[in-house]
């Protein structure tokens, strides 16, 4: 059988589906909601990349899910999380948070309006969420949380959440998919990283402006969604922000 055929597929932001209501700019890189585009529903087994933007004191109110591992990124501001196993916290730049949905789990995310020390503001959230299918149906729903600040100041392409053998004891957070791992670099010029090779890579711009080996400049809310490649450089002539999906397997397999 013949090697498989490497192929690079670039999505832009312009191009994403959009969901715009008072409280709330959504942009989805796939199928979500009532915005349905059968050619454009995973890339190996990342169903959802929302980048959301939600107004102070709003939010979502609880809702339901079921198997489905949700990593959630916030790249300004801050997101309060509760859900009905009892975990809450407050979500910012810098930590790396995943809920496990299971066997069914309720939940909410709020921009509250208020501060720990009792004044109120009036900054937007925006975070980017991101949804891969577990490994396993059916396990207990479950809640992690961790500042990986301090890594992501050193430069280079941090793990943040993975199930795969060889990020064990290095990546922040642990997911129930053995076949996946996120990665997130902050670029900063004349510091370039390296893509993960891997039959299924998704790569998005959460800020900035990069270059990417062999597909050209990138802009903020643009996607590669690379297949059966990698090892291409991404640098920057300024600070940016990457969130990088290395996937050893897709829907179905």
């Amino acid at each position: 059988m013949p090697p498989p055929i490497p192929h690079v597929y670039i999505h832009r932001a312009g191009d994403r589906l959009k969901t715009r209501v008072a409280w709330l700019d959504s942009k989805h890189s796939f199928s979500f909601g009532q915005h349905y585009d059968p050619d454009n529903t995973h890339h190996g087994l990342l169903l959802v990349n929302n980048d959301d933007i939600v107004a102070p004191g709003q939010g979502f109110d609880s809702h339901p899910h079921r198997d489905m591992e949700i990593v959630t990124w916030v790249m300004k501001g801050s997101l309060v999380h509760q859900d009905s196993i009892g975990h809450s916290g407050v979500i910012y730049p810098g930590l790396a948070q995943r809920m496990s949905a299971g066997r069914g789990i309720m939940h909410s995310e709020k921009n509250d309006s208020w501060r720990m020390t009792g004044e109120t503001h009036h900054e937007p959230v925006r975070f980017v969420q991101m949804w891969v299918m577990p490994d396993t149906p059916g396990i207990d729903p479950g809640y992690e949380q961790l500042e990986i600040d301090d890594e992501l100041l050193r430069g280079g392409l941090v793990p943040v959440a993975s199930g795969m053998k060889k990020h064990a004891g290095q990546s922040a957070i642990s997911i129930s998919q053995k076949s996946a791992a996120l990665h997130a670099a902050r670029l900063q010029p004349g510091r370039p990283i390296t893509v993960p090779e891997a039959p299924y890579v998704h790569v998005f711009v959460a800020e900035g402006t990069v270059q990417m080996e062999g597909v050209g400049e990138l802009y903020e809310g643009d996607a590669v969604r690379l297949s059966y490649s990698g090892g291409q450089r991404i640098q920057s002539s300024e600070p940016a922000e990457v969130l990088i999906w290395e996937m050893h397997a897709r829907l179905g397999q």
